[in-house]
């Protein structure tokens, strides 16, 4: 018996992202919790021949229900960005939701695996660990923090460049998920791009989300596709969870949960030894991280990058770190 829950349901990213856990054989309850609208998502989406039974839950006093002996639980919540604000910017509205939904797991499903969306990402996932320390339950295996439209995004755009399927193209993207913390590493593709195709495939990864911000007018940011990749990493990790598939994906960890190589590669990538979180490639287990992978060889131009998202890292992670 497999139970997903999907904090946050009723949102832009969440309602999606639901209809898209809805079609996996693998999931047999998809519970969806929001503080308004998610008994009329779960009706609708309980209407889907599909294997797994829906159920709505509202406010606070159904959090425990709808959290409760989850495998996975899956936080798109929060407020969306708006035109003109910084992934940063969201911190002070996000944060206080992300350690309220992370208290009820870590007093209600322990061992869930848990997959965070909701921004910063850099900050959240901190806090969110701190939070399962607090409580005595923390697996630095189990926290993920969803990276994976920047994988998504680096794929699409690199194959538009170079005429490809983008199936076929597969990007490392490391470091966080903001801005210039977002790492692709395009020397790795075995592909030759001229200086000024760098520079524009890079910046355009790394803000990829002001141009879908920009487009919607005010109106949001990036939900359809942030549901994509959500889907994508929580069908992945159960994949590996369920099945004992071997997935492997980049996103974004306590580093206590990696290698020692991988760590170093770190340290050497980024010039820092203090960095306590980062995004690597993940090989994903019955337990969460099974393995992580080293950065590998980078180019001088990567060097620049690497040390830019090191330094507003440290950063992120210590506002997160020291929420309340």
């Amino acid at each position: 018996m497999v139970k997903v829950t999907v904090c946050g349901a009723a949102g832009g990213i969440g309602q999606p992202l639901s209809l898209l856990l809805k079609q996996s054989p693998l999931v047999d309850h998809l519970s969806l919790y929001d503080i308004v609208n998610t008994p009329g998502v779960a009706a609708d989406l309980s209407h889907i021949n599909t294997k797994s039974k829906v159920t709505g839950h509202v406010g606070a006093d159904q959090l425990e229900e709808a959290i409760k002996d989850s495998d996975i639980v899956v936080i798109p919540a929060g407020v969306p960005r708006k035109p003109g604000m910084t992934r940063d910017d969201l911190f002070k509205i996000n944060a206080g939701i992300v350690r309220d939904l992370a208290t009820a797991a870590a007093k209600f499903a322990p061992k869930a695996f848990m997959c965070i969306i909701s921004n910063p990402v850099n900050s959240t996932v901190p806090i969110v660990a701190e939070v399962f320390k607090k409580h005595n339950v923390y697996d630095p295996r189990r926290i993920f923090g969803v990276t994976t439209l920047d994988i998504v995004r680096a794929s699409r755009f690199v194959s538009e460049v170079k005429g490809k399927d983008p199936k076929d193209v597969n990007v490392t993207v490391v470091g966080g998920h903001s801005g210039n913390t977002i790492v692709p590493i395009l020397s790795q593709l075995g592909e030759s791009f001229t200086q000024e195709e760098l520079d524009a495939l890079t910046h355009r990864i790394q803000f990829g989300g002001d141009e879908v911000v920009k487009a919607k007018d005010g109106a949001g940011s990036a939900t359809l596709s942030m549901a994509f990749a959500g889907a994508r990493f929580a069908l992945n990790v159960l994949e590996a969870a369920v099945k004992g598939t071997s997935v492997t994906e980049c996103t974004y960890i306590d580093l206590a949960a990696a290698s020692p190589e991988a760590v170093q590669s770190v340290k050497e990538a980024t010039g820092d030894d203090s960095l306590t979180y980062f995004s690597l490639p993940v090989e994903l287990g019955p337990d969460g991280v099974k393995s992580t992978l080293p950065i590998g060889a980078i180019s001088d131009y990567e060097k620049k990058l690497f040390a830019a998202a090191g330094a507003e890292l440290k950063g992120n992670i210590a506002k997160g770190a020291s929420f309340q």
